[in-house]
């Protein structure tokens, strides 16, 4: 006999409604601020509370990528592209999650939002595969004048701010953020403002994903509040303005111009441009060229050189 105490009903439970936390050091902390805000679906339905971060959470962002930084921009390529390669096969099983989440944050039908997400899993196999790669196609040895071997090859920025896309939540968070951290840099996301909930729920794939933490740091919240701290912060290399509008970008780059920082202005790409094959150009922006010069030596009593 069932106890007659218990509601057994269908309609009794209570949903377990999803606790959205930042990813800051491989943690999932909740804003220093204690401040959330609320989003909402394209029809106004609310979805979630999201973290809103402050200046502090920017702060110590900062520090867990430089921390982070020594060990992923000295891991070798090989490594970093089997551990970009993981993402994707973490996205792969928990893809019914993320085609929900870009459904509702961008008003999609469930078959396009399940393109989207499929090409953000393919292009986190993508930039895998030229994890090892690039260095072959951007650096090479130089003719010089003089018996020397002169090599360039790639290097790392360093600590790089990403402004996610505003529009696209996911498959263009996918696109500016994978080619920052396959060539060895750290990443600082500021997820979509009004659709941040696919860029918080991909910290807790990159968590179990073999991604140090510290690696990709990813903050939700007001993006013109967050952003200036950031861009004009001392120990942040780089910054990619895709998720920009155009008052803010030139703020931006004038706060980024204090340290000399590398700047990616932001430019016009609209949903069906993110689905395109994606060159080079997004790795190319943030990598140095360091050059080395070597005497040949000389072989044999002839002087002659290899």
């Amino acid at each position: 006999m069932s106890d007659p105490r218990v509601d057994t009903r269908p309609d009794a439970r209570l949903s377990v409604f999803k606790t959205y936390k930042l990813y800051v050091g491989g943690k999932f902390p909740r804003s220093e601020s204690g401040r959330v805000y609320e989003v909402t679906d394209s029809k106004g339905k609310w979805l979630a509370n999201a973290p809103l971060s402050s200046r502090k959470d920017a702060r110590d962002a900062v520090v867990a990528a430089r921390k982070a930084f020594g060990g992923w921009a000295g891991a070798t390529a090989y490594n970093r592209g089997q551990i970009l390669y993981r993402v994707a096969e973490m996205l792969e099983g928990r893809k019914e999650q993320f085609v929900r989440e870009v459904a509702e944050a961008e008003g999609l039908s469930k078959p396009k939002a399940t393109a989207q997400v499929d090409a953000a899993i393919d292009r986190w196999v993508w930039y895998a595969g030229w994890t090892d790669k690039i260095a072959q196609v951007v650096g090479g040895g130089n003719p010089v004048a003089g018996p020397y071997f002169n090599l360039s090859s790639p290097e790392p920025t360093g600590v790089v701010v990403v402004l996610a896309p505003q529009e696209s939540s996911f498959l263009g968070l996918v696109s500016v953020l994978a080619p920052v951290i396959a060539t060895g840099n750290t990443a600082i996301v500021v997820a979509s403002e009004k659709s941040p909930l696919p860029a918080l729920s991909l910290g807790e794939v990159l968590a179990t994903s073999d991604v140090p933490g510290g690696v990709v740091n990813i903050l939700s919240g007001r993006t013109a509040e967050i952003t200036p701290s950031l861009a004009a912060h001392q120990d942040v290399n780089a910054i990619d303005l895709a998720g920009a509008d155009e008052v803010l970008a030139k703020e931006l780059e004038i706060a980024a111009a204090d340290n000399l920082k590398r700047v990616l202005r932001p430019q016009t790409v609209d949903n069906a441009q993110w689905f395109a094959t994606p060159g080079t150009e997004r790795m190319t922006a943030f990598l140095e060229t360091k050059t080395v010069w070597h005497p040949t030596g000389s072989l044999g009593a002839g002087g002659s050189s290899y």
